[in-house]
Parts: structure tokens; C-alpha cells; sequence
């Protein structure tokens, strides 16, 4: 069949990965983190808290107060090529552009701040994508990361007239591929030490008891990891979880607290790992390699370090290219 002339052009089909980690400001300035903090405190998956009460505290307390401090400590991690969380899933995704075959677009967008997600699915749109797998970097499921990830990406296709088919990427906490990945990159940042840790603390993001309560099986998810990483190492791992934010209870261990009680239990030498986050960011690099530092030298500590994520290393590519596989599958063999 021929095309008619005035036919608009469509570009030849392809298969597309999007990349998605929850976000950065622009800049390590206090307005650019105030606009970051606006978008990703009003999410209502992230805080489940009515709009009517959460809107005049976050606009009338937060906003005005936490930036400035925010901004500092983004200026502490900050690098040449910007925020290391987007520098690294821009990695990432440039590392595996390749990894599928030449009908296989990868890109990478964020939840909170640029690329924004809808911006990054319509590229592929345009780019002839019509299979798109969506990819959520985040092992342990979680309704504030995982969720509102696939939230965001659905409400984009929900404007498209001629949507693509799309897949999302399933939590991998517990997936082979990603437990050796773990256990390889630990033991190799371990070889790497100039001491040998009497402990190691395997650090997750926070979340507020009640979203184990309503049925969130994050908590769940981070327990079994840490399960199954210290047995591939051979070695019992301290489970805490860091970033608390607000009065309310969180899940705990808190990470500081636990950090600044190990040198009166007689640890004075340890190691810290996060299994729960794809990629290094504020979280790791200020809150743990930074503050975390500080709290259990303070304490009496004697030596600590930080063991970076899998990030973009040649261990954390080959893993994602796995598991990404898998999803693809019935896909890319149909090119």
C-alpha cells in the first residue's frame, strides 16, 4: 500500500527503556531547591497527609525554611557535570543505549525536576517508539518511589491520543542479578579499605511506620535484601533506615542513631552500604558519607566508610541489562 502525500510522517517503529529516578533541583542553589521541594513535598503519595492541612505548613514552614539548608548540602556534593544523581542515571542510561539492539531507545527521566517524564515519553513518541518499558530504579517497591513513578508516566500516556504499549519495571529486591551485583561491588569496595570493619550497616531510605501499617511492602523488601546480601557475603548486616522527615514515627532503626551507639557497644570500625538506591545522591553522599561520618566518629568511632552504590560500574550495567532483558522479552525478539 502506498503512503498518500499528505500522510504526516511517522518514524519506523521502536522499542523504548525509560530510565526513572525520583529527582534533583537545576541547581545547588536555595530557589532551585525550593522549586524541587515544592514538586516533590506535594505529592501525595509521598506525603499522605490532606492537602488543606499540608499545603499552609509546606508553603508557610517548609519552604521557607528548608532550602537554604538544602542547598548546602547539595553544594557539598556537587559536581562538575551536576547533581550526582542525574550525572549517574544519565550514565546509566547512555552505558546501556547500546545494550539492546539498534531498535532499542534508552533514555532517563526524573519523577521531581528535569528531564521531567512526560517530556522524556513524548521524545520517544516522536522517536517511533510504540513498546515502551518503563523502569523504576528503585529494588525495594515502595507507593513513594515506585508508584508515583508509574503514576506520573500513566498520566503522560493519558493526554495521548495514540499511546504507546507500555511495561513496568517490577521491584527487584530480592533478584538474583541484583543480590550478586551487591555482593560483588561490596566486596570489592571492602578489598579496598585500609581497615577491616568489625560491622556493616546496611542504610534504606525512611518511611513512615504507618505506610507498613496500610499495607506497603517496603519494609518487607529492605529486611530481605539485607537477608540475602549477607549471605551471599557470609556476614550478618545491620539493618537501619535513615531520612527521617517530621514528628511522625518512622521505620527504624534510625541509621544516625544507630551509627552513634556502635563505638559504646565496642564497633569502632564500620562499614556502610545502601541497597535501596540505584544510584549515589544527597542521601549517601552528604547524609552517610558526610553526616554519617561524623555521628559515629564523635561517638568514639575509629574508622568508617561509605561503599558506593552500583551506580554506573560495569557490575551495576550488567545487572540492569539482565533484568531489563527479562522485561523485554517477546519485545525484542519480535524486532
Amino acid at each position: 500500500m502506498t503512503t498518500p502525500l499528505n500522510h504526516p510522517p511517522i518514524a519506523p517503529p521502536k522499542i523504548g527503556v525509560l530510565l526513572v529516578n525520583l529527582g534533583t533541583p537545576d541547581e545547588a542553589n536555595p530557589k532551585a531547591v525550593k522549586r524541587y521541594l515544592a514538586e516533590f513535598l506535594s505529592d501525595k503519595r509521598v506525603v499522605e497527609i490532606p492537602a488543606l492541612l499540608w499545603q499552609p505548613i509546606l508553603r508557610g514552614i517548609v519552604l521557607n525554611t528548608r532550602p537554604r539548608k538544602s542547598a548546602h548540602a547539595y553544594g557539598l556534593v556537587w559536581r562538575d557535570d551536576g547533581s550526582p544523581l542525574a550525572a549517574i542515571t544519565r550514565a546509566q542510561a547512555a552505558a546501556l543505549n547500546d545494550a539492546f539492539g539498534p531498535g532499542v531507545l534508552v533514555d532517563w527521566a526524573m519523577r521531581y525536576g528535569n528531564p521531567a517524564i512526560a517530556d522524556r515519553l513524548a521524545a520517544m513518541k516522536d522517536a517511533g517508539c510504540d513498546r515502551i518499558l518503563i523502569a523504576p530504579l528503585y529494588p525495594q517497591y515502595c507507593a513513594a518511589t515506585t508508584a508515583t513513578a508509574n503514576d506520573k508516566a500513566f498520566a503522560a500516556l493519558a493526554a495521548m491520543r495514540w499511546q504507546p504499549a507500555v511495561r513496568t519495571l517490577p521491584p527487584y529486591h530480592d533478584d538474583p542479578a541484583y543480590i550478586a551485583a551487591l555482593a560483588a561491588s561490596v566486596r570489592q569496595s571492602l578489598a579496598s579499605l585500609d581497615f577491616e570493619p568489625q560491622a556493616l550497616v546496611a542504610s534504606f531510605h525512611g518511611m513512615p511506620q504507618r505506610t507498613l501499617e496500610l499495607g506497603d511492602p517496603y519494609h518487607c523488601h529492605c529486611q530481605k535484601t539485607a537477608r540475602l546480601l549477607g549471605e551471599a557475603l557470609g556476614q550478618d548486616l545491620i539493618v537501619a533506615f535513615q531520612s527521617r522527615f517530621g514528628r511522625a514515627k518512622w521505620l527504624g532503626p534510625a541509621t544516625d542513631a544507630t551509627l552513634a551507639a556502635l563505638p559504646g557497644q565496642g564497633v569502632t570500625r564500620v562499614a556502610i552500604v545502601a541497597p535501596g538506591f540505584s544510584a549515589d545522591c544527597l542521601e549517601t553522599l552528604e547524609e552517610l558519607a558526610i553526616r554519617g561520618r561524623e555521628s559515629f566518629l564523635s561517638a568514639g568511632g575509629k574508622d568508617f566508610a561509605y561503599l558506593p552504590c552500583l551506580n554506573d560500574s560495569d557490575v551495576g550495567i550488567a545487572m540492569l541489562r539482565s533484568i531489563l532483558s527479562r522485561e523485554l522479552a517477546g519485545w525484542t525478539s519480535a524486532q
